[in-house]
């Protein structure tokens, strides 16, 4: 049974038996020659996945590897060993299945080469059995960028943990995407070896790459091994992959910031990259242990041959049905749910190799305040889906601007594609446990603003009878669609865990907003990023001080600090923001708040770094946001630094026909204008 396992998801079998058994054997502890680390991931109840790169030797030899895998951190005793071969095929990487091993059980592991010179020993946990009733805790986290910031949330968190009681530890964490960020600037082309307020790190500089306005892409197999392997040196990240399992998806910028398919886009234009997507992908499963779907069932990856083509027809969710596109998209598969203990079944999909071209946004009517009307985002979101299948042919913004709909040919925006949505309603259906979690790489929460509410002498800002704006909206048929049925199958607990956004949001998933029915099926989390720059921070750095309605986006003190304001704007409305910006009080502004605008939202900040906590039981599930400042340097403490803020939130299990009900504690810090 392992064995079969361990060769659909490309990997070497470590099991028990009498060679695990052997007496222990002195071993040479050379951390130089597996510069990247050790890992684990993907924690089954009687398996999990093991991972190291052994690097090569100037003769460019393969090597022959073996894991050890102990029940205690001196090896004594050991109770499964393996054995592959390492070569430049795999990018001198390898993966184990470690496989008989116990539920919910803390295991050690070590890789050791021929010379018996090892890599650090790693730690890892299984999953508990289906029928655990515990608690279970994990971590999630996404957007780290180690070429312009500091992994001070992995310290924070290996800190905090190490001090929990062993029965509130986590578990594995869930990495929601943008491990890596395949935009790099070079410190050397930056004014000061800076960019946007940070210091540059030569981490990353690709062999061949491509140079793309200020910054580099990979252009080739190797510059995305590059990448992993220049963000894999981090010490902070080595120390977390070593210490629990991690359960990674992508999300854009393990390929390309601008894509969608096999398609990137650059400068504007649409550019053909079905061989780019299949060495991302190569690159991504060479280097995280999960279990995935690839070509062939060794170790190694066998690409397929693909050439690089534009999409041609497209099916009713936009995607494309060129065969080299399909080859491309499909070479490998992350999509996967697996159940953790008795009250967590969880859900993971790929949310960007599918994504529909849409249609096309150029040539819009001008609107000055950086929003889009409600109504026509809609239209053009679900462009030929919209109303049934009978989009307007023209449409009307407010009261004055009226336009033909581009889009009335177009497909909707999707990013799951048919056959993914119906494999995750069926896996959502199916599920058992309490709590239902989707692991969604940038989440579903739409962030609206409410610019009818103005004053008169912003009246140029906004159209007229236009009503409320989205700021982060889009994908409309496919969340409807899912909400439709949470609601109609009467499925409780469903909970949606998502990165991407740089912020830490928490709320509630419904179909629609007031002034039409809110109905909330299920609850959302959104974690603020690790490293990655905040929306916050780039707008304290760039917006002019004169900026007409400045006060919107940005809190400017009496001392001179900034505060990020967008999150009243988006919480409260307008009219909060305008008020603080009068009096300074933040108390006045909530109490001047749009109580139609956000009914969905419980916690919005745009300016926060860190990693989000679960805590799931069989009646409740608790998150707890974990704030730290702006990682610009690397902390010199061993918590990592100081702590901004930490926030619960906590919701009871509902019945079906209920509405979900969350509860907020601030039990450290000052969030500020996030509540």
């Amino acid at each position: 049974m392992f064995a079969a396992q361990a060769a659909a998801i490309g990997a070497a079998l470590a099991f028990g038996g009498a060679s695990a058994r052997a007496a222990p054997v002195a071993r040479n502890e050379r951390r130089d020659l597996f510069p990247q680390g050790v890992a684990s991931g993907d924690p089954r109840p009687d398996s999990v996945i093991l991972w190291t790169r052994r690097a090569p030797d100037s003769s460019g030899a393969s090597h022959r590897l073996a894991v050890e895998v102990a029940a205690d951190p001196g090896f004594r005793d050991v109770v499964a060993r393996g054995d592959v071969a390492v070569t430049a095929a795999t990018d001198w990487t390898c993966r184990f299945l470690a496989a008989g091993l116990r539920p919910g059980r803390e295991y050690w592991y070590r890789f050791v080469d021929e010379a018996g010179n090892s890599s650090r020993v790693g730690r890892t946990v299984t999953a508990p059995a289906d029928n655990d009733d515990r608690p279970v805790k994990f971590a999630f986290v996404s957007c780290q960028d180690v070429t312009q910031g500091a992994m001070n949330a992995y310290r924070r968190m290996l800190y905090e943990d190490a001090r929990r009681p062993h029965a509130e530890q986590l578990g594995f964490v869930l990495h929601l995407g943008d491990f890596l960020y395949e935009l790099v600037w070079y410190a050397d082309e930056r004014p000061g070896g800076m960019e946007r307020g940070r210091r540059l790190r030569d981490i990353v500089r690709y062999p061949t790459g491509e140079k793309v306005g200020t910054f580099h892409i990979p252009a080739n197999l190797e510059d995305y091994r590059t990448a992993w392997r220049g963000y894999l040196s981090d010490p902070d990240l080595q120390d977390a992959r070593a210490q629990w399992p991690f359960v990674p998806v992508w999300d854009n910028h393990e390929f390309n910031w601008r894509s969608y398919q096999s398609q990137q886009i650059i400068n504007g234009e649409i550019r053909p990259a079905q061989t780019l997507k299949v060495a991302a992908s190569q690159a991504w499963y060479e280097f995280q242990p999960a279990r995935v779907r690839k070509p062939g069932s060794g170790d190694v990856f066998e690409a397929p041959a693909v050439e690089n083509q534009p999409l041609t027809a497209l099916d009713a969710r936009g995607l494309g049905q060129e065969p080299n596109n399909l080859a491309a998209i499909n070479a490998l598969q992350i999509r996967r749910a697996f159940r953790y203990g008795r009250n967590v079944e969880m859900i993971l999909t790929d949310n960007r190799s599918f994504g529909s071209p849409g249609g096309d946004y150029s040539g819009l009517p001008e609107i000055k305040f950086a929003a889009m009307p409600e109504e026509m985002l809609e239209i053009l979101d679900q462009a030929r889906e919209y109303g049934g299948g009978s989009p307007p042919a023209t449409i009307r913004v407010g009261e004055e601007i009226e336009f033909p709909n581009p889009h009335v040919d177009a497909p909707p925006e999707a990013y799951l594609g048919l056959e993914q949505m119906a494999w995750f309603k069926d896996r959502l259906r199916g599920a058992e446990a309490p709590w239902k979690i989707w692991g969604h790489s940038f989440g579903t929460l739409t962030g609206r603003t409410d610019p009818q509410n103005l004053p008169e002498a912003f009246a140029d800002q906004w159209p007229a009878g236009a009503g409320y704006g989205v700021t982060t909206g889009a994908y409309g048929l496919e969340h409807g669609e899912i909400f439709d049925m949470v609601r109609e199958e009467g499925i409780t607990g469903f909970t949606i865990l998502a990165g991407d956004r740089h912020a830490f949001w928490a709320g509630y998933t419904s179909k629609t907003l007031p002034p039409r029915a809110f109905d909330p099926v299920g609850v959302e989390f959104v974690t603020g990023s690790i490293s990655a720059q905040t929306l916050g921070e780039v707008q304290a750095l760039t917006m002019p001080k004169d900026r007409p309605l400045r006060a919107l986006n940005i809190h400017d003190r009496p001392d001179g600090s900034m505060e990020c304001a967008w999150n009243m704007t988006l919480l409260h409305g307008v009219q909060s923001s305008l008020v603080l910006k009068e009096t300074g009080d933040a108390d006045r502004a909530r109490a001047a708040r749009n109580p139609e605008l956000a009914p969905h939202l419980k916690f919005l900040d745009y300016a926060g770094h860190g990693y989000t906590t679960v805590r799931a039981s069989r009646d409740e599930l608790e998150t707890e946001f974990v704030c730290i400042p702006v990682p610009l340097e690397r902390s010199e403490t061993e918590d990592g630094g100081p702590l901004r803020y930490r926030v619960a939130h906590r919701v009871p299990l509902w019945r079906a026909g209920e509405a979900p009900r969350l509860t907020q504690e601030v039990l450290e810090g000052d969030p500020g204008l996030a509540v």
